[in-house]
């Protein structure tokens, strides 16, 4: 009976290595298959909030493996979840799909915008972060069903990541309270893991209106919404200096006129306020306000402040981090054929600085301790339930990324063999999480330690709804 029970102890891990081998190579297979619907994706190149045939294409695929899904979640009307499964634990993870403006552009290695698009462009690769989640979450929906898996895996399609923070208002809907851990991870240039973090950010959009005359009859007449938006831009300026380390603070005209000898009538401004520390952009951003308040009163224009809302910065998770790693590393075996070699050195002469050698993606980088230099909606999240993340090498090293080579290798194989990696990655990590209630209650103790006593509370305005014309770029008050 002791042999016996030896014996059986003995073959369970080797049991337990066959099935995570299962859900892995199942994920790839997935990934494989669906990269037709990410390919849609990247052409479609919806904006945030508008990415509704990407979000049918997404949920008929989970439809078909058997998910429930829940449409039109948080009040958004592109955003959905897909649940297979039942009980604890709760495993989700992320998937993203909007795309950029102004970086249309061809699956070429040199600058050529599409002619027949939207202008939009999926600089930030997000047509393979929905499509390689939803293939994981679907090879360990099989685990499920075939009795190797007890719980509930649950895919999150979240929009609008770039400037319009669907996540937050999700997290606010309660759609991540009874999870137990959430995955997510990112498009780049290189593969990386670690307890990395972001910036948190604010997003505001401020409206001037102001009284059209003829700029060279009647100038005295006119009030310049455009005058208004300049002098918050250079009120923005100066306020560069006066600002905390690790300040950032953006801007970009999204409307400011249509001639030349016509006062203008509307301007509107794009801002964006960034910090390490989500209370410290909060402190910054009445400063900001400031600037644009002072640029309406001395042109004598009315200020309309469409606030967007804010994301947290990313409450990092080491001891899920280390687990991301250990499987992004034995996963990792991407290689280039002579012609995405070809594709590849010929994108990098269009590199502004000396690009790394292309053998950089068969590593993967540790990124613990450190920021990523851009903001996430995914912090949000971070706060109330243990989230790790990790990156895969879907660009050519040295890509940049929201750029136009950024769209170009989107469309290429070499975007594919990431998105794959992603995948298994994600189904291997998920397994781990499945099979291991220490790992995630050392998870979930990290996350206590870290908030500290904190509790998160989104940056967002009382009742404020979801900003689903964020990407309308000259609407008016009123219109």
């Amino acid at each position: 009976m002791r042999l016996l029970s030896l014996l059986a102890l003995l073959a369970f891990p080797a049991l337990a290595l066959a099935q995570k081998d299962a859900a892995i190579k199942s994920a790839a297979a997935h990934a494989d298959v669906n990269w037709p619907a990410a390919l849609k994706i990247w052409n479609w190149a919806e904006p945030g909030y508008q990415e509704k045939k990407s979000a049918e294409e997404l949920a008929a695929i989970a439809e078909k493996a058997g998910f429930k899904v829940t449409k039109g979640v948080a009040k958004i009307p592109t955003a959905f979840t897909a649940e297979f499964g039942s009980g604890k634990p709760v495993i989700g993870i992320l998937g993203e799909f909007d795309a950029l403006p102004e970086l249309s552009q061809e699956a070429v290695p040199f600058r050529s915008p599409r002619k027949d698009g939207n202008g939009y462009g999926h600089a930030c690769g997000h047509h393979l972060f929905g499509t390689a989640s939803l293939a994981a979450s679907i090879a360990i929906a099989e685990q499920i069903k075939a009795g190797k898996l007890k719980g509930t895996i649950r895919f999150y399609m979240c929009p609008a990541e770039e400037g319009g923070a669907a996540k937050v208002f999700m997290t606010r809907a309660g759609l991540f309270d009874d999870c137990d851990t959430v995955l997510h991870w990112h498009p780049g240039a290189r593969n990386s893991a670690g307890d990395a973090s972001c910036l948190a950010r604010i997003a505001v959009k401020f409206r001037f209106h102001g009284t059209p005359a003829h700029a060279a009859g009647s100038p005295e007449k006119g009030r310049s919404a455009l005058d208004a938006l300049v002098l918050t831009m250079h009120g923005v300026e100066l306020l560069r200096e006066h600002t905390p380390d690790g300040t950032r603070l953006h801007h970009t005209v999204t409307s400011g006129g249509g001639a030349a000898n016509v006062v203008p009538e509307f301007a509107e401004g794009f801002f964006y306020v960034r910090h390490p520390k989500a209370d410290v952009v909060q402190k910054l951003y009445p400063r900001v306000l400031k600037c644009a308040q002072a640029g309406a009163l001395a042109t004598e224009t009315k200020l309309e402040v469409a606030y967007l809302g804010g994301t947290m910065e990313i409450l990092p998770n080491d001891t899920l981090a280390q687990v991301a790693k250990k499987n992004l590393t034995a996963l990792n075996d991407l290689k280039y054929d002579d012609t995405e070699t070809k594709f590849a050195l010929r994108l990098r002469e269009t590199f502004p600085d000396k690009a790394p050698p292309l053998e950089e993606i068969e590593r993967v980088f540790d990124v613990s301790g450190k920021s990523s230099g851009g903001s996430t909606d995914v912090g949000d999240v971070s706060w109330v339930v243990p989230v790790v993340g990790f990156g895969t090498a879907c660009w050519v090293p040295g890509t940049p990324g929201h750029s136009w080579q950024a769209v170009a290798c989107g469309g290429t194989t070499i975007a594919k063999k990431g998105m794959n990696l992603a995948a298994r990655t994600l189904a291997a990590t998920a397994y781990d999480l499945f099979t291991d209630a220490d790992l995630r209650a050392a998870a979930k103790a990290e996350l206590t330690k870290r908030l500290d006593g904190r509790k998160y509370a989104a940056m967002l305005e009382k009742d404020q709804p979801p900003p689903l014309d964020y990407r309308d770029s000259k609407r008016k008050s009123g219109e």
